[in-house]
């Protein structure tokens, strides 16, 4: 069972709440959606564990399995009414009476969508609807929450293939980058992106802005706090987004994914400063 990566995301989670009392909430929230991918990465596991690797030709997302994720559906809704912050846990309510037919229209609107989810409205709080200038669907924020567990396993158990350059977004999935990362390297560090929904990581230029394409250095920049020195902001002064990468080489323990949820002040400091984030976490933010 490869669920490794799912408790040392709970951990890492529950571990910070009291690093990062700020973020407390909002981890406690993860960990306990986390608690929820765990156990149905683990279903997933046990009702495919027989069928073959994926080929590497195919593309992830023409695999979606509704008669293996439905009927797991209204539990993850059950969880996210009892955990989520309101907006989102009324959000959930309402998605719940929708029954079955609407489940699953949320679900495959969202994964043979475009997975764009990039905005919160001004105050940093999920917006409820899409027609709001700017701001991400709520149910479209419950899709991608409840397939990330689908996506990754259907990565995890994928043929492995040749990926040419380095690739804006995804090469298995398509999803954008939610978190950079940034390893040992001879004297230096390697960079690599990974995914939002399938959590697959692929190698990335270290002078390269993911959004636009942006390559001149006087453009792109980056910047950190003292007190989180371990992760930083990098930021293109061309198209104004930013992505956070976590430095591996300052803090091994750390979980990328998680570190990126638990640093609120360096997303708050970018907005302040204009730059719209290139891919909102799980949080809103």
């Amino acid at each position: 069972m490869n669920l490794a990566p799912w408790d040392r995301r709970i951990r890492r989670a529950n571990e910070l709440t009291s690093t990062y009392p700020f973020a407390a909430e909002g981890l406690r929230f993860y960990a306990k959606v986390a608690t929820f991918q765990k156990s149905l990465y683990a279903e997933i596991q046990k009702a495919l564990a027989d069928s073959p690797k994926i080929s590497a030709g195919r593309p992830l997302r023409d695999e979606l399995d509704l008669f293996l994720l439905l009927p797991h559906f209204s539990r993850f809704l059950a969880v996210i009414q009892q955990t989520a912050p309101p907006p989102l846990a009324q959000a959930a309510a309402a998605l719940l009476q929708q029954g079955p037919a609407g489940w699953q229209r949320a679900i495959e609107e969202f994964w043979h969508g475009d997975a764009e989810l990039a905005a919160v409205v001004d105050d940093g709080t999920l917006a409820p609807d899409s027609d709001l200038h700017g701001a991400v669907s709520s149910d479209r924020l419950l899709a991608w929450i409840f397939l990330q567990p689908y996506a990754e396993y259907l990565a995890d158990h994928r043929e492995i293939a040749i990926v040419d350059g380095a690739p804006s977004t995804c090469p298995l999935c398509g999803g954008k980058p939610i978190v950079g990362v940034l390893r040992s390297e001879g004297d230096g560090a390697k960079k690599s992106l990974i995914c939002m929904l399938c959590a697959h990581e692929w190698a990335f230029r270290r002078i390269y802005c993911p959004a636009c394409g942006e390559e001149r250095e006087p453009q792109m920049a980056y910047y950190s706090a003292p007190e989180i020195a371990h992760v930083r902001v990098d930021v293109c002064d061309t198209c104004h987004t930013y992505l956070k990468s976590i430095d591996l080489t300052k803090t091994g323990l750390a979980v990328p994914a998680v570190d990126e949820l638990a640093t609120i002040p360096l997303d708050l400091w970018a907005r302040e400063h204009g730059y719209e984030k290139l891919q909102i976490n799980l949080l809103g933010m």
